[in-house]
């Protein structure tokens, strides 16, 4: 047995050091996995505008934005965009009615435009970031300008409008928004302060509120998960798993909440309003009711709350104007509502069903049941109610309603949509799972984890 050949010893060692340089090119860069998609819609412009100057605009921004998004290829954005004007009538299909549910099919949150308006040498950028819960602009004029200062103006404009900030590391940069530590993210909130958390919808995972009043309400917005309660606490966590108490200037029960146009929005008993611009800092408002108030969304650039025989709107969360629901044998008990495909749906009482597309007029519709419907919500082009007796209806239109199948009697409370999954929550800690909205599985959350509750579960949201 002789000696290893160290020529070989070394040509052997050469080639591992290609085969590891290969690979760790080909790999992500950390954080790269952790960016957000976003959709770039084609540059539009008005006035003396190139075509050629518009593609050049419009691959400079791409570039800019890789830095910080995964870009969804364009053809998968037409492909997506054609369906919504073969579903959407034409005068529906205003910008933000389409955009928004192109979003909501490739579940992509961001969106970006960029306008180019010209003016013999002079020419104005506007560039526009939209998201599902709110809208930025930035905007810059340059004159005299041509398409290499341009160039430099929207570099300019994409670090204005996502201000990134970045984590430098010994040898590498991570860039990373700060309020996607929350993205893809399920939480539950009911009795006894109950707050349950996902990251699947299957596997979940107890977390101390710090309270054992129960909780009604859940939502999501600017990077923040924001509860409400009794006696007017609002939990809130920036990351699903630690939860800092807060309070309102109420005492009152607190019943749904809503985030909009960089608002929280809180209802309750006695017509309560209450808004908030971080979580924290909260102001009671006049809603000229006395009446119960269940449940708040937003949508359409409008508030909408419901309650016992009462719907108000709202276009800024402040000022609420009361809305006739129509006329029937008795004043309609609303205990849920949602915003999705341009329309506005409302359930409550002995399976009530209306529906708006602006929040002003209402339409009843025929569910097919008389059992209470408490929980709404839009997602992969369907509208989902829950109610008592484990009842599951569904919609594409929100005009025509089919029952489904939950394989469970139990009371469902909630409902919300996300990556791909609809999950409803309800009486005794149940929760039902279903990626099409029509065929459902049961997740137990006592069973999964030894943790587990058996408390009502009376909301859930989720993190886009």
């Amino acid at each position: 047995m002789g000696f290893p050949n160290p020529l070989i010893g070394n040509q052997v060692k050469h080639l591992l050091l290609i085969l590891i340089s290969i690979l760790l090119l080909s790999s992500p860069v950390i954080g790269q996995s952790e960016r957000p998609e976003t959709i770039i819609v084609p540059v539009s412009s008005m006035g003396d505008v190139s075509d050629t100057r518009k593609q050049i605009l419009e691959n400079t921004l791409t570039n800019e934005l890789k830095k910080h998004f995964r870009i969804v290829p364009q053809e998968k954005y037409e492909q997506v965009l054609e369906q919504v004007f073969e579903e959407l009538e034409y005068e529906e299909c205003s910008e933000d009615t389409c955009i928004m549910r192109v979003q909501e099919m490739l579940q992509v949150e961001n969106v970006f435009n960029l306008q180019i308006i010209g003016e013999g040498k002079d020419s104005q950028l506007n560039l526009k970031w939209i998201t599902l819960d709110e809208k930025k602009n930035e905007t810059d004029y340059c004159e005299g300008c041509n398409t290499k200062k341009l160039n430099d103006k929207v570099r300019g404009l994409v670090e204005k409008i996502v201000g990134v900030k970045k984590v430098f590391t010994d040898e590498l940069v991570v860039q990373k928004i700060e309020k996607d530590k929350t993205k893809k993210m399920f939480v539950s909130v009911g009795e006894s302060g109950t707050i349950l958390t996902s990251s699947d919808g299957t596997t979940w995972t107890s977390r101390t509120s710090g309270t054992s009043e129960d909780l009604r309400g859940i939502t999501y917005g600017n990077g923040l998960f924001v509860g409400v309660g009794e006696s007017g606490i609002t939990p809130t966590s920036s990351d699903g798993t630690s939860w800092d108490l807060r309070g309102t200037r109420t005492s009152v029960f607190l019943k749904g909440v809503t985030y909009g146009k960089g608002l929280f929005v809180g209802v309750g008993e006695s017509g309560t309003v209450v808004t908030s611009p971080d979580g924290t800092t909260w102001t009671e408002r006049n809603s000229g009711t006395s009446d119960h108030l269940n449940k708040v969304t937003y949508g359409n650039d409008t508030f909408v709350t419901v309650g016992y025989g009462i719907i108000l709107t709202s276009s800024d969360g402040i000022t609420w104007t009361e809305r006739n629901s129509g006329t029937y044998l008795f004043d309609p008990k609303f205990l849920g509502v949602t915003y999705g495909n341009g329309l506005f749906v409302t359930v409550g009482w002995f399976g009530i069903i209306r529906t708006s597309s602006d929040g002003t007029s209402w339409t009843e519709r025929n569910s097919g049941t008389s059992d209470y419907l408490r929980g709404v919500t839009y997602g992969n082009r369907l509208f989902v109610t829950v109610g008592d007796n484990g009842i599951i209806v569904t919609s594409p239109d929100g005009t025509t309603w089919t029952e489904r199948t939950s394989g469970t009697s139990k009371r469902f409370r909630g409902v919300t949509y996300g990556n791909g999954l609809f999950v409803t929550v309800g009486k005794s800690g149940t929760i039902h799972t279903s990626i099409d909205g029509i065929y459902w599985s049961e997740r137990t959350s006592w069973t999964e984890r030894t943790s587990g509750t058996s408390e009502t579960l009376y909301g859930v949201t989720y993190s886009q």
